[in-house]
């Protein structure tokens, strides 16, 4: 399990020189550490806030070869994907599973096209657990989802499967995979500045602040990976000041509807919305979400808005396929991830970020800072493996050859009752066996128990409870309100665990509500750019 304590005790105390340091705890970076630990290098992530607290928990929970992807031509990085699909849900079939979605077809052409590009798309996937697309008539589309319009389903549907996680989940699961393999991870953390030999030449370690304390440390390592998303133009930044940005932010925004807009256990996909776009309808945890948007914006935040244009084209397109049209007051919550799309060196500022690389780059710079960003969740595994060779060519780092390919993650069980805590389950009910009280729920909306928190406190480096609420539980992406109620008694129990005072309680609460507030339907009179 990993504990922050004896992390940072690690990191701070013992003069280690680390292989490897990687900035950066999201998706990208846990990957990396997951990756560097197994192949047996010496490992330290240093996050500036919690893990995945931005992009990472913020996906639209799907593990996927990329419809549209395949649409534009781009074949290598959908077989990539596929093929990083079905190793994902193999190493983690307790959070990554088949989910089947439906192409609605309103034209003969368009069932046409639609059933060849999934030939394609089955084609290129080549052997796995995900089932082969096929298509179905009007009447049998309509039984697998009852509340789509049949004026969409004129010509039936094509039935297809995908895979669906939960992306914070897995990213939690992934660090404690790499703990397991002796990898250092600490959250809370923030790099200040980077480190270089005494010529100058070359980087070899990094300055962090302990923001729980803000006592500075300093650590070396061989090689510095910065692995910030977002972000990494920053960090880029603090090794050459004038690296000129690579980073074209664009903002995807979702909106959480009561599961009555979407029954059943099948997705809905939109091909082509009225601009081009991809959104998706999709059963997650009791919930519907609806995304995504894909909006250009001029800097990466880690609390990002939604747009107002946004949410009404969410809701339009939306409304043109469901029988009950959704409305803002129907919306529970409102989730943003910020994309790290790589601008071509070439391009300027303009043009459509849907044009621009969804593949991940690798930038050394000449005093060998490694830059990894681009790419996504499905492929995160090759990415971290690409990453960690890189440096193991850049530093001369000798590893015991064994690879992630086939490696479990924790908690993995092949057991259909599985929850996505795996086979921490049992630990977590050992805890209610003793306790009785912590079994109960938090809130009648939300099957969210105290136990969670315990657990999230004592074996998942929770500290904060918008780490409890946002990311250890998802109550803040499926419920904004119940989540807002829980807060105080999260904080409660917390406390109870990191021996933290009635001022504590209160500011963790009042931290939470003002994070909370992000999550909510933006008001029309407020302009959001």
């Amino acid at each position: 399990m990993m504990n922050r304590d004896e992390a940072l005790r690690r990191a701070t105390e013992n003069g280690e020189e680390f292989d490897l340091v990687i900035i950066g705890g999201g998706a990208t970076g846990v990957g990396i550490a997951l990756d560097a630990s197994v192949r047996g290098l010496s490992t330290l992530l240093l996050e500036q806030c919690d893990f995945g607290k931005g992009t990472s928990s913020r996906s639209t929970k799907l593990i996927h070869g990329g419809v549209r992807y395949l649409q534009q031509g781009d074949v290598a990085m959908v077989r990539d994907s596929l093929r990083e699909r079905a190793r994902l849900q193999a190493n983690a079939p307790h959070l990554v599973r088949p989910l089947s979605f439906i192409v609605p077809c309103q034209s003969l052409w368009q069932r046409c096209l639609t059933r060849v590009g999934f030939w394609v798309y089955d084609l290129l996937a080549g052997r796995s657990q995900f089932a082969r697309a096929f298509g179905t008539s009007s009447a049998a589309a309509q039984q697998k989802v009852p509340t789509l319009q049949p004026n969409r389903l004129r010509w039936g549907g094509i039935v297809y499967q995908d895979g669906q996680f939960d992306d914070t989940r897995l990213l939690i699961h992934m660090a404690m995979t790499a703990a397991e393999h002796e990898a250092c991870l600490l959250n809370y953390c923030q790099v200040t500045g980077l480190r270089t030999d005494r010529s100058a030449a070359h980087i070899d370690g990094v300055n962090f602040i302990d923001q729980e304390t803000g006592q500075s440390h300093r650590v070396s390592a061989k090689c510095v990976i910065n692995a910030t998303g977002p972000f990494c133009d920053a960090i880029r930044q603090m090794d050459e000041a004038s690296a000129m940005p690579i980073i074209a932010p664009s903002q995807g925004v979702h909106l959480v509807l009561p599961r009555t807009f979407l029954p059943g256990d099948t997705a809905v996909i939109v091909p082509k919305t009225s601009d081009g776009r991809v959104l998706f309808l999709i059963p997650w945890h009791g919930h519907v979400l609806v995304g995504t948007t894909d909006t250009p914006i001029p800097s990466a935040t880690l609390e990002p808005l939604a747009q107002n244009e946004e949410i009404e084209f969410l809701l339009a397109t939306a409304a043109d396929y469901l029988t009950q049209a959704p409305t803002r007051e129907d919306c529970l919550s409102v989730f943003i991830g910020i994309r790290p799309l790589v601008r071509p060196p070439a391009s300027d500022d303009g043009g459509e970020t849907k044009s621009l690389s969804r593949d991940h780059t690798i930038l050394v710079s000449k005093q060998g800072l490694i830059t990894i960003t681009g790419g996504k969740w499905t492929t995160v595994r090759k990415m971290a493996e690409d990453c960690v060779n890189q440096a193991m060519d850049l530093a001369d780092l000798p590893t015991n050859g064994k690879s992630t390919v086939n490696r479990k993650i924790h908690g993995a069980t092949d057991s259909p009752d599985a929850t996505v805590y795996g086979t921490d389950s049992r630990l977590i009910n050992d805890l209610i066996a003793d306790t009785p009280e912590l079994g109960k729920p938090l809130h009648a909306d939300l099957p969210i128990r105290a136990a969670e928190v315990i657990w999230a406190v004592r074996h998942e480096m929770a500290r904060t409870v918008d780490d409890v609420l946002a990311r250890r539980t998802r109550a803040l992406f499926l419920n904004r309100r119940a989540a807002e109620e829980m807060g105080p008694e999260v904080a409660r129990l917390m406390a109870g665990e990191l021996k933290q005072d009635a001022e504590w309680q209160q500011q963790q609460v009042t931290d939470f509500l003002a994070i909370a507030r992000h999550f909510e339907m933006p008001d029309l009179g407020i302009a959001t750019k």
